[in-house]
């Protein structure tokens, strides 16, 4: 029993920090998938609590990037970005996302970005971020 508790406990997204992500990335490249949430959003709480949960997904996002979780209300936690400070707030403005959940995809050069924007229960989740890996987005 304490075996399967242990399994089970591990069986999550590793969620890091942006500037986390982006060290990552540069030393081992990988995309950023970069979940843009506000606390007051209940598609968002149903995303993580949902889709997030879901084995599938779970083991799609852990292989192929570096998952980041992003309040775009945050204006207090900052980190720095290619030379300048941002809050978690303004990267998400920088990004261009002006809806919630949003998810944001990063190449491993950190140059291009993609959003696959709104809710999305586990299937049309994964086959909507297997179009943007498949299609060849990040490997450029």
């Amino acid at each position: 029993m304490v075996v399967a508790n242990f399994a089970q406990a591990q069986e999550k997204i590793e969620w890091l920090k942006f500037e986390e992500a982006v060290a990552a990335t540069e030393a081992n490249p990988k995309m950023l998938f970069v979940d843009v949430y506000t606390d007051w959003c209940g598609w968002c709480k149903k995303m993580d609590k949902e889709t997030f949960t879901d084995p599938a997904v779970i083991k799609y996002i852990n292989e192929n990037f570096y998952a980041v979780k992003m309040n775009a209300e945050d204006d207090k936690r900052t980190f720095d970005f290619k030379g300048k400070k941002y809050s978690e707030a303004k990267m998400a403005a920088t990004m261009r996302v002006q809806s919630y959940p949003n998810f944001v995809i990063i190449d491993p050069t950190l140059q291009n970005i993609t959003q696959l924007p709104g809710y999305r229960e586990p299937i049309p989740f994964l086959d909507g971020l297997g179009q943007i890996v498949h299609n060849g987005f990040g490997t450029k």
